[in-house]
Formats: C-alpha cells, structure tokens, sequence
C-alpha cells in the first residue's frame, strides 16, 4: 500500500473515531493486529459491543466504501472479533458488526456515514 492509500486510511479511521465518540460510542481498541488481520476500532455503544470496520474514498468511482466489505471480508472480521474476544477476555451479551463509509471531497469537511449491524 502506498504512503498517500495509508495516509487517506488513516485519516478516515480518525474521522471515524471522532463520528463514533461524538454520537456517545466509547472506543477502546483501535488497529488491533491478530492472526487475520486487522480490526479497525472496536467500540462500547451501551452494553453493545460494535467491531467497526472503516472504508475510506475520495469519489464513489468504485461504488460506495461500504460496498468493499463483501463476504470474505465480513467472515475474516467476525473470526477476528473473536480472536479479540479471547485475546482481551472480554465478555459481551450482544455483538454487532458496523461499517462507516468515509467520503472525502476535494474541498470541504469528511462525511461519515455510520451503518450499524452492517453484517
């Protein structure tokens, strides 16, 4: 990946985190690294635990960033939110799997849009 894909990414996830602290989420893990990958955030909403999965995009050329998270990628998270589980011996009564889509335009403030139980 190059630097600007990284930096654009980066910058999205930070969108994100502002998105999800400001509407009462409280995050308390950002780019854990395990055995599949990565988890983007993953956040106390309530007694809800929410992995959060964040696409970022300059344009909709490709269709929208939340468009990206296609099957595979929705079974790799799921194994990697319960490696996270085990990892941190967290318990939780309820689980969900949230994408937020982060546009980017050529001028102008980001647009989180935050869709919760995504899968």
């Amino acid at each position: 990946m190059t630097r600007a894909r990284q930096a654009v990414g980066a910058y999205g996830e930070r969108c994100a985190v502002r998105h999800l602290t400001g509407t009462g989420l409280r995050v308390v893990a950002r780019n854990w690294r395990g055995g599949q990958g990565e988890l983007d955030i993953v956040a106390w909403d309530g007694d809800v635990l929410a992995f959060c999965e964040v696409k970022t995009r300059r344009g909709d050329r490709f269709g929208s960033p939340a468009e990206a998270v296609v099957g595979s990628k929705a079974a790799r998270l799921r194994r990697l939110a319960v490696e996270w589980l085990a990892a941190t011996g967290t318990h939780a009564d309820e689980l969900r799997f949230d994408v937020l889509s982060v546009y980017l335009p050529t001028s102008g403030a980001a647009r989180v849009e935050h869709l919760k139980g995504a899968f």
